[in-house]
């Protein structure tokens, strides 16, 4: 039974697809055990050096065999918004046994106070989160410190203020002195994240966008993207905040653009998915430099009734697509965590199709948008046994 027959037999059982497992609908028949955290399927056999080398000359891949589980992990924080992140090398072995060989690692750009004590902005109304280059010092100075050779870290710039960017190209040049070369991307930056209003979040406004152009003309000129969290809204006003990243696309359409989670939220839980499926394919039609994360497990503890829709979209869209965990390593986190977050947030790429696996899971798509020198493996067909 294919992924659509399944939502159909569902339907017809009058079963809310919100509790149907996710697992038993990605996979047919599977059982919820099949997916389990025991079973995370990491017994990856792909290693950095062996993606170096051109597609057809690597065995392919099996995905009847191989994890379904991405090589590349293009929305991962490694520091938390306060308090201690877990240790680098434990993070790194973390990341090469779940089968990860490619991470952006984002900073938090904006950190708690200091002296308040807070790991988590939820649990600490009232507290300040500060826009700051601490979290991308400290990645960049633990990616030197403990370098690994399976695993390939694009370190991110996520000090930006984005609702006062005054500064924001000359810190870039700090960043040029201090770690030449080292930083490729930028973000995850906080346009409008509605989680974090009671932590004293300033969003961005249409008159701020506009002063953006000198530090979006240095990430355009060095081909580095940039990834936006702008909520699409919430269940009041589903489209309430759409005019901001309208806004951005309209004014730097030459940018590379990475929208994260697709705009969506834990605010944001009734939309009509036809019309959100609606307005990203307009956006992605219009704007050819934009991209969608597919990061978080709240698209999925909240959305994944929607598979319907949404698979058929990423078939459709799979050259716009990157894959991501969203995954913060607080210190305090059990050692299995991100393999949890990890299953969860590739789920739905078991349902795709070969080409859209091959795009987003093997890293086509991110290998082409950071002109990497590296190679997604071709999928094996029906007949290839090798």
């Amino acid at each position: 039974m294919d992924f659509l027959s399944f939502t159909g037999f569902a339907r017809r059982l009058r079963t809310p697809l919100l509790a149907v497992p996710m697992a038993a609908i990605i996979s047919g028949c599977a059982t919820l055990d099949s997916f389990s955290s025991t079973d995370t399927r990491k017994d990856n056999p792909r290693t950095l050096a062996s993606l170096s080398e051109p597609s057809n000359q690597q065995a392919c891949y099996d995905r009847e065999k191989e994890p379904y589980t991405p090589l590349v992990d293009a929305h991962f924080h490694p520091r938390p918004f306060g308090g201690p992140p877990i240790k680098a090398e434990k993070l790194h072995a973390m990341l090469e046994a779940q089968g990860v060989r490619f991470v952006n690692y984002f900073g938090i750009g904006q950190i708690l106070e200091l002296d308040s004590g807070c790991s988590y902005y939820l649990d600490c109304p009232g507290v300040t989160a500060v826009p700051s280059i601490k979290n991308d010092f400290a990645n960049g100075l633990e990616t030197v410190h403990y370098p690994s050779d399976n695993l390939h870290i694009t370190l991110s710039m996520t000090f930006m203020d984005l609702a006062h960017p005054d500064d924001i190209a000359d810190m870039i040049e700090l960043y040029d002195r201090e770690f030449p070369g080292m930083f490729s991307w930028s973000g995850e930056l906080n346009v409008m994240k509605q989680a974090l209003l009671k932590n004293n979040h300033e969003p961005a406004t249409i008159e701020s966008i506009n002063q953006w152009g000198p530090f979006m003309a240095v990430l355009r000129e060095r081909g580095i993207p940039v990834t936006f969290h702008s909520d699409l809204g919430n269940d009041a006003n589903p489209t309430e905040f759409l005019p901001l990243m309208k806004h951005i696309l309209e004014t730097y359409p030459d940018n590379k653009i990475v929208w994260a989670h697709m705009g969506l939220s834990k605010e944001l839980g009734n939309m009509d998915p036809a019309r959100h499926v609606d307005i990203l394919s307009g956006l992605l039609d219009t704007y050819p430099h934009l991209m969608l994360d597919v990061s978080w497990d709240v698209l999925y503890n909240e959305y994944h009734q929607w598979g319907d829709i949404y698979v058929p979209f990423l078939n459709e869209y799979s050259t716009r697509i990157l894959p991501g965990t969203d995954f913060v390593a607080a210190g305090y986190k059990a050692d299995d965590q991100y393999g949890k977050e990890l299953e969860v947030t590739s789920r739905v790429l078991r349902a795709l199709d070969d080409e859209a696996f091959r795009n987003i899971a093997l890293g086509a798509n991110y290998f082409r948008l950071m002109n990497l020198d590296y190679h997604a493996p071709n999928v094996c067909s029906a007949d290839t046994n090798s």
